[in-house]
């Protein structure tokens, strides 16, 4: 790999710093040169992802998989900061850089403008996540997570409003409980294996002595219960539907990543530090995940048939698709995960969408009151009194006619009905579970139809209500071009998930052959042949 490639890593963290900070010199009341530069560095952001997974599924010799590793002031690990990206990472990566790019996009109509800061919380956002994803350490990881969460909090908070206010304090409130554990799960682990590298403590844990392998396994169970809770899984995510659901669209929809980044660590941990390789702590917790993961199944789908609104019924969406991740992490087995992570891009994508559709449909309506109503400083224009963002647009019977059509897509697509790509990864999925005769297999085989038939049922009825019981005396929907492009990007990258299901399937099953085996991970950031 040339030189300017092996600096590429490190480019879609400092990349988003470097904009984020670039943001709090420019006046608030300029909005379009900083949605021109947040635009680009998203735009770049994807470009250099995109050269990632290229690398990460072929860089190797041999052509095969190879884990990148950049060596931050050039000390090997464990002792320097590795940035290590590998197929997972780099899936990771094209997922948030897709769903930025689209969020911004869909802001730049009117929430950009609801409020200061922005854009620099939204790039920070990214930032976080994306070192998150990347990182090779526990502390880091920590680092990188406070960062986007952070950022989370301010854009939540976004646009003011009773109830974005009340939610968004609890949901501060949640993650910062969160936090304390992590840390305090962190102390233990480093106390008794003397690193945080991940690669490092995988290759340490089945040297761990006997009598300390308890305490190892305590401290693991508390920085599990840190991750669930950013995950959503029941009963620790009861803040999920309440807070995406009142944030602003785009908000909410780049939130959805967030409890994926969650289930990202959980999945990376347990394939690294609990593999069969672990000695007596292989497999430890996956009877908890299972569990867990089942749980927020059947609490998801609940919950979206309970939802009186389409945006509640997308946060139990999102709640709905960690669940099955957890649940094929703990119980599904390495045949069913490479659908599972398909299933990932797929879920999240048109959740997402739905989120943003939600928005548009409920405009004019306010089931709420004032409640959740932007607030705005004086020197900031109200752009819900804003006409000049719907030009050009797409006004009735047209618009009707579009987001009725989006509303269908990302029902099919969360339901998991064909021709889309969720059918696809929920088949991929049960195929191997019917095949294993499993009591764990056939609960979460049937928990999944289930999960569709209530997706079925609840945006069937919610999407119904919203389009044709609209008050006479409500506003005609009109979709601004911004809004269209940016639902457009997320609705285009879920049909060519589905077009290109195989090749990307392929790219998944190989992902999930690549975490079962840990070796080439731990030989890479450890020897350093990964650069």
């Amino acid at each position: 790999m040339t030189d300017w490639l092996e600096h590429l890593i490190i480019g879609p963290i400092v990349l988003p710093l470097l904009a984020a900070a670039g943001m709090l010199l420019i006046d608030e009341r300029r909005r379009i040169v900083k949605g021109v530069v947040s635009l680009t560095t998203m735009a770049a952001i994807l470009a250099m992802t995109l050269v990632l997974i290229h690398e990460s599924a072929t860089g190797a010799p041999d052509g095969g998989d190879v884990a990148r590793v950049y060596q931050l002031g050039d000390w090997a690990a464990p002792y320097g900061i590795v940035l290590v990206a590998d197929r997972l990472s780099t899936l990771m990566l094209a997922l948030t850089s897709v769903l930025g790019l689209c969020a911004l996009t869909f802001s730049l109509a009117r929430w950009d403008r609801a409020g200061p800061r922005f854009h620099a919380l939204f790039l920070l956002l990214v930032m976080g996540v994306n070192g998150a994803l990347l990182t090779g350490d526990l502390f880091n990881l920590f680092v990188f997570f406070e960062i986007m969460l952070a950022a989370s909090y301010g854009l939540v908070l976004h646009g003011s409003g009773e109830t974005r206010i009340r939610t968004g304090l609890g949901y501060i409130a949640v993650n910062l409980t969160a936090s304390l554990l992590f840390l305090i799960g962190v102390a233990l682990i480093y106390g008794l294996t003397g690193t945080l590298n991940m690669a490092d403590l995988a290759a340490r844990v089945p040297d761990i002595a006997p009598e300390d392998r308890g305490l190892f396994h305590v401290g693991a169970a508390v920085l599990a219960v840190a991750f669930l809770t950013k995950s959503a899984a029941w009963p620790l995510g009861f803040w999920l539907a309440p807070t995406y659901s009142a944030a602003s669209a785009p908000a909410a929809a780049m939130l959805a990543i967030l409890s994926k980044v969650g289930v990202y660590v959980i999945l990376r941990l347990s394939a690294l530090v609990f593999s069969p390789e672990a000695g007596a702590s292989a497999g430890f917790g996956l009877e908890v995940l299972l569990a867990a993961g089942l749980a927020s199944l059947l609490f998801g789908l609940c919950g979206m048939l309970a939802a009186r609104d389409l945006a509640r019924a997308s946060a139990f969406a999102v709640m709905v698709s960690s669940g099955t991740l957890l649940a094929i992490i703990g119980g599904g087995g390495a045949a069913s995960l490479g659908a599972a992570l398909y299933y990932l891009v797929g879920s999240t994508l048109a959740c997402a969408a739905l989120f943003l559709v939600a928005e548009i449909l409920e405009r004019g309506r306010d089931p709420g009151g004032d409640a959740n109503k932007a607030v705005f400083d004086d020197e900031y224009r109200d752009p819900f009194e804003d006409t000049e963002r719907n030009e050009p647009g797409l006004v009735i019977p047209a618009a009707v006619a579009a987001l009725g059509g989006a509303t269908i897509f990302c029902g099919l697509m969360i339901a998991g009905l064909p021709p889309l790509a969720g059918f696809i990864g929920k088949v991929g999925m049960m195929a191997p579970l019917v095949a294993a005769d499993s009591a764990a297999g056939w609960t979460i085989v049937g928990l999944l139809a289930v999960s569709s038939l209530a997706a079925v049922i609840s945006l069937t009825r919610l999407g119904v209500g919203a389009i044709w019981t609209r008050d006479e005396t409500a506003p005609p929907l009109v979709v601004g071009a911004a809004e269209f492009v940016g639902l457009a990007g997320l609705l285009g990258g879920c049909i060519l998930l589905s077009i290109f299901a195989e090749p990307v399937l392929t790219y998944a099953s190989r992902t999930a052959v690549w975490l079962g085996e840990p070796s080439a991970y731990i030989g890479a950031v450890l020897t350093g042949e990964g650069k």
